[in-house]
């Protein structure tokens, strides 16, 4: 059963910011790459496959551990193996203006955490993976939900700005968020397993639509 913690995580009412970002989704659906809702569905499928999130989910799991160790205080090297991934990370996106949304997200959710009383041991400025990962352990949410959650946080906002892009309706946002399940899971489940530094990244398309957001003329979405 999904516990109640994970749902305010994953809910669009979390105030982090995540609804003002498209991910290079914008670029992609002005350019006339995603057309459609067919379109758009293969793009997630291929992101969850083959993308960037899957190393942050992937990383999940090991955050958690660094998270515990140096809040327990039982290993000395903790807080710099936690540093250190976590700059792996945001090193692996290439676009500044994501970096960027992956830090104010980061804090904005420590924040939030900070507000429920529980506040890192030191102030440090995480992304948003370390941020939701320090939210799962605070939270008490099982790693297998947390790597879920992370996933179908992803592809819930990824909707969300294509419901202001494409002539996609909230309905027809839900019937893909609901096609995804099954992949979601299905990743979830291999990626809580998998060290993130092993794992290949295949998204040149997203990266190379995420740099070139910042030169729309026009655009919805922060930048």
């Amino acid at each position: 059963m999904t516990s109640l913690a994970l749902l305010q995580l994953v809910s669009p009412a979390l105030p982090v910011g995540a609804f003002s970002y498209s991910e290079g989704l914008e670029v992609l659906i002005q350019s006339g790459t995603l057309a459609d809702e067919n379109a758009l569905l293969e793009w997630l499928e291929a992101e969850l496959q083959r993308g960037s999130v899957r190393l942050e989910a992937a990383a999940l799991r090991l955050l958690v551990a660094s998270l515990c160790d140096w809040c327990q205080g039982t290993d000395p090297a903790a807080r710099d193996r936690l540093i250190d991934l976590d700059g792996w990370l945001m090193a692996c996106r290439d676009a500044a203006e994501v970096r960027a949304q992956q830090r104010q997200m980061g804090q904005s959710l420590l924040q939030l955490l900070a507000e429920m009383g529980h506040v890192l041991p030191e102030p440090l400025g995480l992304s948003w993976p370390a941020a939701w990962a320090w939210a799962a352990m605070a939270l008490d949410i099982p790693i297998g939900e947390m790597v879920e959650g992370y996933l179908y946080s992803w592809v819930a906002n990824q909707l969300s700005a294509a419901v202001r892009l494409l002539p996609l309706g909230p309905t027809r946002a839900q019937v893909l968020q609901q096609r995804l399940l099954p992949l979601i899971t299905v990743q979830a489940y291999q990626l809580q397993a998998e060290d993130p530094r092993s794992l290949w990244n295949g998204g040149v398309g997203s990266a190379m639509a995420q740099l070139a957001h910042a030169e729309l003329y026009s655009r919805l979405f922060r930048s």
